[in-house]
């Protein structure tokens, strides 16, 4: 037997499981080590989750974890009904690929055959750059905190298209970049509704969870909807407390679809044995996108296209308040995985790839599994570590994501936001991350500056080696007082100086400080707004800012007194 023969027997060992829908048809050695994964959350006293593996034709195994309510006691179960997030885009977007099967769309025409409230950008829109995150149309829910709503407040599909229809600039040239947007998935529930007549909810209902038997299904647009059996939001406060984590959202495409384990397994199954559409949708939904200059993205429309363990994944995830969602689906080996939370610090596609590393052998990566070559931390260790300190220090670009890159065990390590991971050396100065060697770090020294390029599937990241400099003085800090307008969100914020500190106001939220990074940038501790480039006239006096943080660039704020 040669090794692909003996490779392939082995990974239909590991998936051998009856087709009757059961969950008893899983060998109680495979539930025990499933429910190990989720012990932490199998109990009467924390929110938790529910997950669900697909097999061909059936669900094969589901089941509840936690609370789906902790104030009437109520138990997670594969009925429960969980907000969905971002796993209701591909939901969005095969609405508009059967649109396009029906000849009432074309994904190559302009957004303002069929939106002429949207504003006139001087540059042409797609629906294949919603599709694919390539409008360069900033993001919704950044725009709308940046102007003063909180994203726990209720938020309409009226209240989005108001401040999408005032955009004056697009964060790049359609095309040439890909920049995740939540506000072209609600731009393509409005064109689904010029072009069928039909809200979004109505359509998908008719069109796709009707003829699936999703009968527990829907598109939540009106936030005051009672649905039965639904789980509620929380965040963790402490090891054993938590709090509701509020959402409130009258809004669909991007987000809102509502749905269990049970439904969702039925829309897995049509990804292989299809019951909507014909496998030249799926193929159509599942055709990665392309930037301007021919270079390939990971995301398709709506949805991932990777692999997991050597096999074609088709995936994608979502968080939206407590809510924690990921769906994963083999079509060539015809399984899912689906994973569900109403906990805020649940990893629901760590917990997918857990569970799926139970079924799923490596059958193409061959020298990985023969040599047993496996990238873990004992791998990042360097001879030289001393070597690379003059790299180590926080960096931020143009575009105000931070990188923190430090030793660790004679390791380096990067830290982004809440993401941790460890580098192993590729060549001179290049490493590539842990667990994803596809992401690379790049070191450079140019004149006095060390320069950090970070190279991803999808988009790249431009950085500098920054000090941060807290010993500015205050007639330093007091050229950069004031206040700031945007005409586009018409909203204000201010910078005073208290106590030798930069701070940021605004009416509607919490002073923050802010920390000044050479003369060019100011970071705050804002999500919404973390970095701002400072701007300045010809003879160096400061006449605004622009957010570039996050989903936004060159969001301007004019100096106004």
């Amino acid at each position: 037997m040669n090794i692909k023969l003996k490779l392939i027997t082995l990974f239909l060992l590991s998936v051998i499981i009856a087709n009757n829908g059961a969950a008893q048809s899983l060998p109680d050695s495979i539930t025990k080590k499933i429910d190990s994964i989720f012990i932490k959350w199998n109990n009467n006293t924390s929110p938790g989750g529910t997950i669900g593996i697909v097999r061909n034709d059936s669900l094969v195994y589901a089941k509840g974890y936690g609370m789906a309510n902790l104030e009437y006691a109520v138990h997670n179960e594969p009925a429960t009904i969980f907000h969905m997030a971002s796993v209701s885009k591909q939901f969005t977007a095969f609405s508009i690929v059967l649109l396009a099967k029906q000849g009432k769309l074309k994904l190559d025409d302009d957004i303002h055959k069929y939106l002429t409230w949207f504003p006139d950008l001087k540059e042409k829109i797609t629906i294949r750059h919603l599709l694919n995150h390539t409008s360069g149309i900033r993001d919704q829910w950044q725009l709308l905190a940046i102007s003063g709503t909180r994203l726990d407040d209720v938020i309409t599909q009226d209240h989005i298209i108001k401040i999408l229809s005032k955009q004056r600039a697009l964060n790049f040239k359609p095309g040439e970049k890909y920049s995740y947007s939540n506000s072209g998935f609600t731009l393509l529930a409005e064109i689904v509704k010029s072009v069928s007549g039909q809200s979004l909810g109505k359509f998908t209902d008719s069109a796709i969870f009707k003829p699936l038997g999703m009968n527990n299904t829907h598109f939540h647009d009106d936030y005051t909807e009672i649905v039965l059996n639904r789980s509620y939001s929380y965040n963790r406060v402490d090891s054993t407390h938590f709090s509701n984590s509020i959402l409130s959202y009258s809004n669909a495409g991007a987000t809102s679809l509502f749905t269990n384990i049970n439904d969702m397994s039925k829309w897995v199954m049509n990804f292989y044995n299809h019951t909507v559409g014909d496998q030249s949708d799926i193929e159509r939904l599942t055709t990665k996108g392309k930037l301007n200059d021919g270079k390939e993205l990971t995301y398709a429309l709506g949805i991932a296209v990777g692999k997991f363990n050597g096999w074609k994944e088709y995936s994608h995830g979502g968080a939206d308040a407590g809510y924690r969602t990921y769906l994963s689906v083999l079509p060539d080996i015809k399984m899912g995985f689906i994973v569900f939370s109403n906990l805020g610090d649940f990893n629901p596609g760590g917990k997918m790839s857990a569970i799926a590393n139970l079924f799923v052998k490596d059958t193409a990566n061959v020298k990985a599994l023969v040599t047993g070559v496996k990238r873990d931390s004992a791998m990042a260790v360097l001879k030289d570590s001393l070597k690379w300190k003059k790299f180590l220090g926080d960096y931020t670009g143009d575009d105000g994501v931070p990188f923190n890159i430090y030793l660790k065990g004679g390791a380096l390590y990067y830290q982004v936001y809440n993401e941790t991971n460890f580098l192993i050396k590729e060549n001179r100065d290049s490493f590539s991350v842990g667990q994803d060697p596809s992401v690379k770090f790049v070191f450079a020294l140019k004149n006095k500056d060390t320069l950090l390029t970070v190279i991803t599937p999808d988009q790249n990241y431009y950085s500098k080696k920054y000090r941060n400099d807290t010993a500015a003085g205050d007639l330093v800090l007091k050229k950069y007082t004031g206040t700031y307008y945007c005409p586009e969100l018409d909203c204000k914020y201010g910078i005073e100086l208290k106590n030798h500190q930069l701070i940021l106001t605004n009416s509607k939220y919490n002073d923050t400080k802010l920390s000044l990074i050479g003369t060019d940038h100011l970071l705050s501790d804002y999500w919404w707004m973390n970095h701002l480039k400072v701007l300045y006239d010809s003879s160096q006096k400061i006449i605004g800012f622009e957010v570039n943080a996050g989903r936004i660039e060159h969001l301007k704020f004019n100096k106004i007194e």
